[in-house]
């Protein structure tokens, strides 16, 4: 009766001898055939946890030995165009090389441990490199690029050593090529090798000047493929728990890159409770606090999408966002010179809406389309909402805002009764911050009322 290990022998074997034929000048075409064949038995097999805890140093030698003969191949190829059927056939059988070192990495570290002391993650690498350089459009080269980077997210997962290796040979320049390569699984898989080798150590070297790119090409691949989870993990799991790299990102996008980026933030802050570091809590109140006056540029038609507003008014969204959870609320609270701004800004736009009729009017009618559009509609109810959150339970605030009368004049023209209530109560420390909705967290009307808060003249 046949060993369990039968099967396997028998690949090797058949592998060992077509490796052979490889390095000979005839019927190499053929060749490269039948070893896709016999890798494609191995692969198959070690997609059970049986085989692949069988595996053998030898039969991951003849896997590196196919490896090493295509590099040298296709390293000629990319400086003579050569026929596209070999090329082709080169590549199939790379990504079939590949796939079955994918199989046989999954939840074993034993063969993760053989294959990276082999030289297979140097090899690999090595291949990706050459891929840059080969300019074809073969579907062939795309799927053994996709199935290599596929091989070294498995050979790194859990295993530290490997993560190592990867991060010293491809980075910076391999992610960077990946990540900006057209084809979105190319991007993905990038970002899920990224992401097993990232840590905090790692983020330092993010830091760098040089590899900031890195970073910025992570962000990008979260908006350009919103359902790239791996991208989006590198943003949300390390990205932005570096204040030092956010303030360096958000100091090289520009300002259509910033209001996507505050976004993003926002959303993960409002829907997964995102606890952002409050040295960047702080640096988007700076922000917000040098740029708010520019919002009043708004009053003229003209420039209703002038970028740098929208950044301005996606950082006090932020801000919103961040002081209706307690973690970040205090930070808020007392950082310096926000609250006065947020007053002084919320006085200017109700006095530019009396001046002329304009967005800010309340008297100004205004379409369907401009009203689901307009970036200043609801600005001056979040900069209640800042105001209200930055005053809860926060007494040196709400002297502030007792001393300086504004409660008086808010009573005054305020459009609805709840809103004075809520002031009041506010006040006394009896409501919590205001969440986006306003609804749940103890406002005494409903969401339609808290949203159409506006100054009356």
């Amino acid at each position: 009766m046949a060993s369990p290990e039968t099967p396997l022998l028998l690949v090797e074997q058949e592998l060992r001898a077509l490796t052979d034929q490889l390095r000979g000048l005839e019927g190499r075409l053929t060749a490269l055939s039948c070893c896709t064949a016999t890798v494609k038995q191995m692969t198959d097999l070690f997609r059970e946890q049986m085989y692949r805890q069988m595996a053998t140093e030898s039969q991951f030698q003849n896997l590196l030995e196919v490896l090493r003969a295509l590099l040298h191949e296709i390293d000629v190829l990319s400086k003579d165009t050569g026929t596209l059927e070999y090329l082709d056939s080169c590549m199939l059988l790379l990504s079939e090389c590949f796939r079955c070192l994918r199989n046989a990495s999954v939840q074993c570290p034993r063969n993760q441990n053989m294959m990276r002391n082999l030289g297979l993650i140097d090899t690999s690498i090595l291949l990706i490199n050459i891929f840059e350089k080969l300019k074809t459009d073969l579907e062939s080269l795309l799927t053994a690029l996709r199935c290599s980077l596929q091989f070294l997210g498995n050979i790194a997962t859990g295993n530290i050593d490997s993560q190592n290796m990867i991060w010293k040979l491809a980075f910076p320049s391999v992610f960077l090529n990946c990540l900006n390569h057209p084809d979105e699984k190319v991007v993905t898989y990038c970002c899920m090798v990224l992401f097993t080798c990232l840590n905090p150590d790692k983020m330092t070297e993010l830091l760098e000047e040089n590899n900031l790119d890195t970073a910025l090409a992570v962000l990008q691949a979260s908006r350009k493929y919103p359902n790239s989870e791996w991208a989006f993990l590198i943003v949300t799991n390390h990205l932005l728990k570096c204040p030092e790299l956010v303030k360096a990102m958000y100091a090289k996008l520009s300002n259509q890159e910033r209001t996507m980026f505050l976004e993003l933030i926002q959303s993960e802050i409002g829907e997964n409770n995102l606890v952002i570091h409050s040295e960047v809590a702080s640096f988007f109140a700076n922000r917000f606090k040098e740029k708010c006056q520019g919002v009043l540029n708004l009053t003229s038609a003209a420039n209703d999408y002038d970028e740098e507003v929208l950044v301005t008014i996606q950082l006090l969204d932020v801000l919103c966002e961040a002081t209706s959870t307690p973690e970040q609320l205090k930070c808020l609270q007392s950082c310096p010179d926000l609250l006065e701004a947020a007053i002084q800004i919320l006085k200017l736009v109700h006095i530019a809406g009396k001046q002329a009729t304009n967005i800010f009017t309340v008297t100004h009618s205004v379409t369907g389309q401009e009203q689901a559009s307009h970036p200043a509609l609801g600005f001056k109810s979040h900069l209640i909402r800042l105001i209200g959150n930055l005053c809860y339970q926060n007494k040196t605030n709400q002297d502030k805002i007792t001393a300086s009368g504004n409660v008086q004049r808010w009573r005054r023209h305020s459009k609805i009764q709840c809103f004075e209530y809520m002031k009041l109560q506010r006040a006394n420390g009896k409501i919590p911050p205001i969440s986006r909705d306003g609804t749940n967290l103890g406002f005494p009307g409903s969401k339609a009322d808290y949203l159409s808060i506006r100054f009356m003249s």
